[in-house]
């Protein structure tokens, strides 16, 4: 296998990473509230219902700002349903996921699980424009973060929440582009009531930030011309547009599978290229950030029929994914794709959080475990905090039927604030170990502090219930660091960390 390379200079960068690259998300979908982070009953339960066990691992997983409450979801929700004492809330058929949604667990319990998840969570609150409008959206920030005097901060207080959450980030709407959701319009449609509800709510409060709907897919049909036709209304109101995108191996194409972040990097730059263009039109100055507010490896192909099989059942087991090491090297790629973009990325958010295509699985009364999917984002959100260098890889191809020719190495690297560099890397050979040497041009960096490695002889292993440690990262050996440069080998269909000071 011929050697890939590549140079690292800090005279040569992407960006700083924005923390909130690390996100996730909580929809009210199948498990991932109720016997997910939320069942009081559980043997680790707080006082509150909040499940302790997944606590702790959403704190190891290192997750920033959470999305909420969909989604999907949100096209069909009233907040109003979701706040209050809880025996007075309402039951509601959530058309979304065909479940129906008790309301036990809402905003304030929402708020009070990113208390406790630590001062990094941040709310994300989505409104919602499918079946709702500017108003409820203005009812439900006045409920949220008006301080107190009005009759909705006022009910607040009443609640049990004197304090106002100071949710700063909002998504106005989910996914409007797409026919499956409640309340689908088209580009000019949501562009004026994105706007409508952007310009008031900035009314209130002129320093939110606000995230647009983008495309549900750079597939879509309207993709690019929906971001321009919203831009044109909205531009001057919204900090960010969004992005989604969920990969999964169609026909047992593993090698388009592994490629998969071909796609998002792909989507990315024509998603800024757009945004940029409607910013020239506009003789603008602002700059249009991208929230990849849903990423991941998702199954979805049998989706439709686990969902259109269900008669209205209270938090069905749907969409629990369960991951290979095959995805767990895919994942990662996708982070490294986020990382490079990390000028114009600034927001991500990894969908979802708990048991619904997640890196955490939970059992009714039982244990909470890790997915193989959950090491390499927890590895990045500890190792790859500061600034995101330029690397240009210079490695060995494979050809792919989905996007062409394809490179074997996929990498990025982040300094920190000390001075220590992380390099992340995939493999995407599924048979040989790949050479790698970098040139260390103007870092002082003399040590490798780690190489740790997420890869096994079976690329089909996954963490179960039953075996819920069979995947975990090991330390790779013979990485050295000498005369300025570093070479490692990377073993086949491998996610890898390479941490050097």
């Amino acid at each position: 296998m011929r050697t890939a390379r590549f140079t690292l200079d800090p005279a040569f960068t992407v960006g700083e990473v924005n923390p909130r690259l690390f996100g996730s998300f909580v929809e009210h979908l199948g498990r991932c509230v109720y016997t997910g982070i939320f069942e009081p009953g559980h043997p680790t339960a707080d006082d509150a219902g909040l499940r302790q066990d997944v606590l702790d691992l959403v704190r190891e997983l290192g997750v920033t700002a959470i999305r909420y409450p969909g989604g999907n979801f949100v096209s069909g929700y009233k907040w109003e349903d979701s706040v209050g004492p809880v025996e007075d809330r309402p039951r509601r058929l959530d058309l979304a996921w065909r479940s129906t949604e008790t309301n036990r667990f809402g905003l304030s319990e929402y708020i009070a699980f990113l208390k406790k998840i630590g001062p990094q969570a941040e709310p994300m609150m989505a409104v919602n424009l499918g079946t709702r409008g500017v108003a409820e959206a203005l009812e439900l920030q006045e409920y949220a973060n008006h301080p107190a005097g009005t009759a909705l901060s006022d009910l607040r207080a009443e609640h049990g929440d004197k304090d106002p959450f100071g949710i700063r980030l909002w998504c106005l709407g989910n996914e409007m582009d797409g026919p499956w959701q409640t309340g689908h319009k088209t580009a000019e449609e949501y562009g004026r009531v994105a706007a409508e509800t952007a310009r008031a709510m900035r009314q209130i409060d002129p320093d939110l930030e606000l995230v647009a709907c983008g495309s549900s897919g750079q597939s879509m049909d309207t993709f690019a011309e929906w971001e321009a036709t919203v831009l044109k209304e909205t531009y001057d109101l919204v900090d960010h547009i969004s992005l989604h995108a969920y990969y999964e191996p169609f026909d047992g194409d593993i090698d388009s599978f592994l490629a998969s972040a071909v796609d998002m990097e792909s989507f990315i730059e024509n998603v800024v290229a757009t945004c940029d263009h409607i910013g020239a039109r506009l003789k603008s100055k602002k700059r249009i950030n991208l929230s990849f507010d849903e990423w991941n490896v998702w199954y979805m192909a049998k989706t439709q029929a686990e969902v259109s099989a269900l008669d209205w059942p209270e938090a069905p087991r749907l969409l629990e994914d369960n991951y290979s090491v095959t995805d767990a090297v895919v994942f990662g790629s996708l982070l490294i794709a986020l990382l490079r973009h990390a000028d114009r990325v600034t927001v991500a958010c990894l969908a979802q959080l708990v048991n619904v295509i997640a890196p955490i699985m939970t059992e009714p009364g039982g244990p909470a475990w890790r997915q193989t999917t959950f090491f390499p984002f927890a590895q990045a959100s500890k190792y790859g905090r500061g600034e995101v260098l330029d690397v240009r890889v210079d490695s060995p191809t494979y050809e792919t039927k989905k996007y062409g020719e394809a490179d074997l190495l996929h990498a990025t690297a982040v300094r920190a604030e000390d001075g220590s560099v992380t390099v992340f890397a995939v493999n995407r050979s599924r048979t040989e170990s790949l050479p790698l040497d970098v040139a260390l041009s103007g870092l002082d960096l003399t040590e490798v502090v780690e190489h740790s490695a997420l890869a096994d002889a079976d690329p089909d292993a996954r963490n179960t219930l039953a075996e819920p440690e069979r995947v975990v990262p090991h330390p790779a050996e013979g990485t050295t660091v000498a005369d300025g440069r570093l070479t490692a080998s990377l073993e086949p269909l491998s996610w890898n960390v390479i941490r050097l000071r």
